[in-house]
Parts: C-alpha cells; structure tokens; sequence
C-alpha cells in the first residue's frame, strides 16, 4: 500500500510540474563538449533501465537458452497451441510485460531515463516479406506501443532513448540479442536489409521529432560481426569497421533530413566497444555508448572510453550493463559517476534475482522447460495454453517479486555506506529471524561474503557472488529448500548483520537453526562480543537448533553481527525468547 500511494504521489508532482518544466528549458538531450546537457545547458546524468524482454525475448531471460532466439520460441510455443493462439499471446505479452505501472515505479525508485529495446518486425515487415520489393510496409503495433510507452515517460519527467536492438536481418553473430535467423541474409549481407534499417530510423526521427522527451536514438545495438576476417565473428580484433561507419553515417544523414533536435548515439562493433576506424564524429550532436559486463569496475576497465572522449570531444555513455551481483552494481555505477559518466542497467524483469524485478517461476512453467529441454513429457495443448496464460499474468509488475537490494545497490548505496533494515525485526517474547533477512547495504557494512561479484570476462578470476541465486542478490550464497531459504557455502571470516527492535531491555536466549558439520560461529551486539566461538554441533545435513546463549539488548534499536568462525554449515533463522 506504501509503494502504491509513493507511485501516485510522484505522478501526481510530475503532472502538475510538467509544463513548467518544459516551458523552462527541461528538454532535447543534447551533447556539448564531453557531457551531455539540456536544453538549457545543465549537465546530465542519465541513470537508467533497459526494457529487455519486452519487444524481444532473449532465451536466457526465461530459462530458454537452449531454444536462444525469439522466432524459436515463438515457433516452440505455436507447435503446443498452434499459430492462432500464439498470435494471441504474443498481443497479450506486449500488453501485458510494460505497462504505466513499471515507468511509474522506475521514477519513483530513482531512474530518469528508459531505454527501448525496438525489434524491427513490430514497425515494418521482413525484407523478404515486402509485397514489392524495395518498399517498406510500415506497422501500427510498435508504432503504438511507442508512443504509450513515450506518454508515460513524459508523466513522469523520465528520457526515452531508442535502441534498435534487433536489425532487419541482425547486427551479429550473437544471435539471441538481434533475434538473428541464420540461414537468412544478415543486415551486413544484404543491401535491402541496410536501407530498410535506415528507412525505419527515418521513420521514427518523423515522427517523434518534436518531442522532448524522446532522449535520444541509440541506432544500432551491439554490432558483433568480423568484416575484414569472417573468423572474428564477435567483432573485436577488426581494425577499420568501414561496413559499419558508413551504414551508421547513412542512418544518421537520414535522421537528420527530419529531425535536427535529438541526440544519435552510436556503438562500436564488438559488442558496442571496438571504435577503430569509426571515429572522429560525423555529427555535432553525438555520444559514444559502451558496455560493460563482468570485469573489473577500476579505471583501468574504461579508460579507453575516457581516451575517446577526451581526444574527440563526445559524450560517453554506459548504455548497457548488469547481470551480476549488488556489490559488482554498487562499484560500476560510483566508478561511472565518479567520471560523470551516465548510466543504463539491463534489465527491469527476467527470471532471476538480479533485477528490481523478478518473474516467478511456476510448476507448470518448470513442466514446460522440462519438455522443451527433452526432459519431459510434452503437456497437452490445453495444459499448455493454461500454462502460458498464468506466464502473462506473472509477467506484471503486481504479480513480480520486487527486488529492494537492487534498487537500494543502484542508488542509495552508491552515494552512501550506511546500512538499513531489509525487514523490521521486532524482539517480542519469542521472535524468529530468516537468516536470509540480514540489513541492506554495501558489502563490508552490512555483510562480508569472500566472494561478492562475478567478473567472468575476467580471465583466472572465478568468483560468482550469492551461488544459489535465491532470494536477493546480495554475494551473500542462499539456497532454497521448499519454501525456506537458507544461508549456504559459509566460510571463515564472513558475516552477516541484523539491525533488532528490543521492545525492552533485558537479557534474551538467542539460539540457531542450523545444518552444521562441525562449524563455530561468534555474536555482536552493538559492537561487543557477546557469543565467543560458539560450537555448533556436529549434525551434518539435517537441521537443528543450537543451544541457548544469554545476550543483553539495549531497549530500541540493536545491531547484531554474526560472524563464522569455521564455516562449512548452513544457517536457517536466528531464534530469540525472553
């Protein structure tokens, strides 16, 4: 109800000053110098979220990597419940996956920009679907759902940035993120695909020219193609890139012949970082996106980026990163800060915790993972579709788990280590306490896990953070067991930190469920040890309560910190009675 009523009070102020804010320069992102700035000449920071899955479904978002791209799992669903139904479905996802709720809670959590993951084939047919060869038949689907999506950004004082993340034909050899068939012509294989490409961004610059709140046109995503050596077929060893300069100064002559206003932004080939031979800049109103995944978050990870933008005088952008843990979030966006340097994460919803938002994973939704892998039976047609039907219905925002640590990892930790409840623990007479509910906050304030982050592009380096995946995506590991999360892969020195409500002062029994091989662990209170090497018994993998230990809380507010001596055991709940 609190979250409800934050959401309408901020729509409520962003209508009101709207106007007023326009009226007063708020407006065209535009590039001046090394920054980005308004109209009215103020430096922009932009912080914001990619809509992955939305227009275009990867696999790995919905556990559907073996099937990859979006025509394959569109072609998977319709042999369950035919073409006609599919259809349908795929309406419904478009209705269903973004709605004014999700930019509503975007703003309020802190965002100021939405980037728009566009498939071509919502706005305009195939190639080799045209009727006449050569024209290029324009459809009202994306069109629409753009210009809702723009509408609700505008409520909300929010940027718009555009990305065609799916070309006519695909930018790459990574064939989920373009929806890439490959045993069709590629967008660097074929002259029709490249003028159709360049006639949607045409298009598009028509028909939202005038609107201010459109931030800006990242106008190819991710281009990963080898063009002098066909074996480099992530595009990152290529040393004159001239295929791709010349579609993208083609693109941007388009654009320009209607819309002189936004800002074009441009990515480099391998994976939107290879820049050789694409630079200088063709245009005055210009910046350069990057993106980063899975290295380390020092200077030395960027420094080619600030190099360009130093020696060509552009803007640079973080236009896409994410898919790590809180720690790894925390670190990349105060390193980008730092260099006033803007941001957008990828993703707002997926299955999977590190996203402000989770989509649930149901029993009939593992049925039909399980027949897609071969592993089991296919489900009858109605079965199916039942299936599918609840998917739609998880897919919005009400239905999704909300994740607090990755809002709180991408703002509020970012300008500060203080550390918060991430659950109001009241100590009545006899209190439990999820092991999994430690505090909010930074990694060595709230918690201390040898192993935080994955950096897995980082070669001889093998951490990947919370290895469970449950729960919250702090580096803390959880686990689930039924419907009981748990504290698992504990080691030496790590340790957790739980802020208790006494309602008076006085000595309580605390007490541990645990699943221990022999472990030890130690208590904190307020900054004093209080538990001292606290032998945990030695009852392998079943679960069992630790013997009773006196602590004294002060009446209020409490910090307690667990701390593991020899790890080895699983930590359930913290138990309290008075």
């Amino acid at each position: 109800m609190i979250f409800r009523k934050r959401i309408r009070l901020l729509v409520g102020v962003a209508l009101a000053t709207l106007c007023s804010l326009t009226a007063s320069g708020q407006g065209y992102l535009k590039a001046q110098g090394t920054q980005l700035v308004d109209r009215a000449g103020k430096k922009i920071i932009l912080r914001g979220m990619g809509l992955g899955g939305w227009m275009l479904q990867e696999g790995y978002m919905f556990r559907l990597s073996n099937l990859g791209q979006q025509y394959r799992i569109k072609a998977a669903i319709s042999e369950l419940i035919g073409p006609e139904k599919t259809e349908a479905f795929y309406a419904r996802w478009l209705n269903n996956h973004t709605r004014k709720i999700d930019i509503d809670s975007m703003a309020a959590w802190g965002f100021n920009s939405i980037r728009l993951p566009m498939h071509y084939n919502l706005y305009t047919l195939p190639t080799e679907q045209e009727p006449v060869t050569g024209q290029h038949t324009w459809l009202e689907t994306g069109f629409a759902l753009t210009d809702s999506l723009l509408n609700w950004c505008e409520a909300n004082q929010v940027y718009l940035i555009l990305d065609l993340h799916a070309t006519p034909g695909g930018q790459g050899n990574d064939l989920a993120i373009s929806d890439r068939d490959p045993s069709k012509p590629s967008l660097w294989q074929s002259k029709a695909n490249q003028q159709k490409t360049i006639a949607l961004w045409r298009k598009l610059a028509e028909r939202y020219a005038n609107h201010p709140w459109i931030g800006g046109y990242d106008i190819i995503n991710e281009p990963n193609w080898g063009f002098e050596d066909p074996k480099d077929v992530r595009g990152t060893a290529e040393k004159k890139n001239i295929p791709l300069r010349k579609l993208m100064v083609e693109i941007t002559q388009a654009i320009r012949e209607v819309d002189k206003n936004h800002l074009i932004i441009i990515e480099g080939n391998g994976f939107g970082n290879n820049y050789e031979g694409i630079l200088p800049t063709w245009d005055s109103n210009m910046a350069l996106s990057f993106h980063k995944y899975g290295n380390f978050n020092n200077q030395e990870a960027i420094q080619k980026f600030l190099t360009l933008r130093d020696t060509y005088k552009v803007p640079i952008w973080l236009g896409e990163s994410g898919e790590n843990s809180n720690t790894w979030f925390t670190d990349a966006i105060s390193l980008m800060e730092r260099h006033d340097i803007g941001w957008c994460w990828w993703q707002e919803k997926k299955m999977g915790i590190n996203n402000p938002l989770e989509i649930k994973v149901t029993p009939g939704y593992e049925q039909l993972l399980a027949y897609w892998s071969g592993k089991g039976a296919k489900p009858s047609a109605a079965e199916a579709e039942r299936i599918l039907n609840e998917l739609l219905e998880n897919l919005k925002l009400e239905n999704n788990r909300f994740h607090p640590d990755v809002v709180d990892a991408l703002f509020r930790q970012v300008q500060s280590s203080q550390t918060r409840p991430f659950a109001t623990h009241q100590l009545r007479k006899n209190t439990v306490i999820k092991a999994v509910d430690f505090d909010l906050g930074r990694q060595r304030s709230a918690y201390f896990d040898t192993d935080s982050a994955s950096y897995h592009y980082t070669p001889g380096v093998n951490t990947v953070g919370n290895r469970g995946r449950q729960y919250r995506n702090d580096g803390v590991d959880i686990e689930r067991e039924g419907d009981r999360y748990y504290i698992s892969h504990s080691e030496a020195g790590e340790w957790l930190q739980y802020t208790v409500q006494a309602e008076k002062a006085g000595t309580y029994q605390l007490s541990f469920r645990v699943a221990s091989p022999g472990g030890t662990l130690s208590v904190d209170v307020n900054g004093k040890r209080v538990v001292k090497a606290m032998p945990l018994g030695n009852q392998g993998e079943a679960w069992s309560l630790t013997p009773t230990q006196s602590i004294r809380l002060n009446r209020g507010v409490n910090t307690l910190r667990v701390y593991v001596d020899k790890g080895g055991f699983k930590l359930e709940s913290l138990h309290f009675n008075r």
